[in-house]
């Protein structure tokens, strides 16, 4: 038995030993013992290569403006480890974290007697979030994120009543695949039979995977560009104003706090998600409660500015995609500005291309590393990068790279990179 949280969670990072291990049948022999608590509360499960989060929180919050009680399942975290597991945006106290791990704990060591060997890190939180929220603080509804890919993912065991594909990217190939219909089938492997499905996957190959799986399964599916349009978009007090039409409704001059075109789409998927529920006599609210709560969202460290004088910035682009919707809100936001880019990345993913592609709006770009045991080193990022050596550089502490990076002038500052390099920089910042 843990009784502080420091152990609680130093028990659940133990877990990282035994790896990613796809596969659902851990989850199943854990959850058949805890009497299936995933199968309790109405569910909306979220894949995709980017966007997830944007998109849980648009709904948590327009669900939470409406007087819903919402459950949302994350990874990973910015500030606090109990962010993974939250209602309405706030995430569950320290002993309910300590009550949860003495809850799985020991069907993890029972587990580990078996054939099937012990749950992963992420199995054991997953296990945590559904006790909690089936059993312990039962919410209204669930809105669920996949840790990786789709099929295989822990969160797959459950029934949703709505499935959605934010979009579908090159990233953790060496778990999802090479191509792009390799990976679009593992994300289209959450969708379920009863289970519509919205995305707003561009890539034609990726898309024609999802389609063909939604037809195998029977369920209606519903595209971005092909039936929910995004009508105009412009900016309004650096705020995002769009209009959307979904298969169910039209809506002109929605607001957005958080910034980008790619915003706009996370946000089309959620407006779609409301507009089908309405239209099933599930979860009432009003046009008003959506409106509203798209408005209020945000999402710590994406596209977050950190300080006004000077203006910094930091947002967790840590793969390609993520970085071309970084350089898309730099360009629409702060075009005639100078930026300059601290970056930092680990040093399995393919870096360079990111690097190259910051580097084409950046008047200059620092690199360092992080604590971290898959951080690359700063010199190796420094290298990847095609600025002339007067124009870039690189520090092995990152506080120290903050410090010498920022000038109070009327430039703008952008760190970004890794999200578990951004979680490090916010903390730093917010003091």
């Amino acid at each position: 038995m843990f009784t502080n949280y420091k152990d609680s969670v130093e028990w659940i990072h133990s877990r990282l030993k035994f790896g990613i291990k796809p596969g659902l049948k851990r989850m199943e022999w854990m959850m058949e013992r805890l009497e299936n608590p995933e199968k309790k509360i109405p569910i909306i499960h979220i894949a995709g290569t980017n966007g997830k989060g944007s998109t849980v929180s648009y709904l948590q919050n327009i669900f939470t403006e409406a007087g819903y009680k919402v459950g949302t399942f994350t990874s990973p975290y910015i500030e606090v480890f109990n962010e993974r597991i939250s209602v309405d945006g706030e995430p569950i106290s320290d002993d309910e974290m300590v009550a949860l791990v003495n809850e799985i704990k020991p069907l993890s060591e029972q587990l580990a007697e078996t054939e099937l060997n012990s749950p992963t890190e992420f199995e054991v939180i997953t296990a945590m979030a559904f006790y909690y929220f089936g059993v312990v603080n039962p919410p209204d509804i669930i809105v669920l994120e996949t840790g990786l890919g789709g099929k295989f993912d822990s969160t797959n065991i459950v029934e949703p009543i709505l499935s959605v594909i934010t979009n579908v990217g090159f990233d953790h190939m060496a778990i999802l695949g090479n191509t792009i219909e390799e990976i679009a089938g593992e994300k289209a492997g959450i969708i379920k039979e009863n289970a519509p499905v919205i995305t707003g996957v561009r890539n034609d190959k990726a898309l024609a995977v999802i389609q063909r799986t939604a037809e195998e399964k029977n369920v209606p599916l519903f595209a971005l560009d092909h039936d929910i349009k995004i009508n105009e978009s412009s900016l309004k007090d650096n705020q995002e104003l769009f209009s959307v039409s979904t298969p169910f409704n039209k809506y002109t001059d929605v607001v957005l706090t958080m910034r980008g075109e790619h915003q706009l789409r996370n946000a089309s998927l959620a407006v779609t998600a409301i507009d089908y529920l309405q239209s099933e006599n599930m979860f009432p609210l009003t046009e008003e409660n959506m409106r509203t709560g798209l408005e209020k969202t945000s999402w710590k460290g994406r596209f977050e500015t950190m300080s006004k004088d000077p203006l910094i910035i930091i947002d967790g682009a840590h793969n390609i995609e993520g970085v071309e919707s970084l350089v898309d809100v730099v360009n629409r936001h702060y075009g005639d500005r100078k930026i300059h880019i601290l970056f930092s990345a680990l040093a399995d993913k393919d870096f360079k291309p990111m690097i190259e592609r910051l580097s084409a709006i950046a008047t200059s770009m620092a690199f360092t590393t992080f604590d971290f045991p898959r951080a690359a080193s700063a010199v190796d990022l420094y290298d990847a990068c095609p600025m002339e050596d007067k124009s870039k550089s690189y520090y092995e502490s990152w506080e120290e790279a903050l410090e010498k990076f920022v000038q109070c002038d009327d430039d703008v500052y952008i760190v970004t990179g890794s999200l578990y390099f951004i979680s490090g920089v916010r903390e730093y910042l917010s003091r």
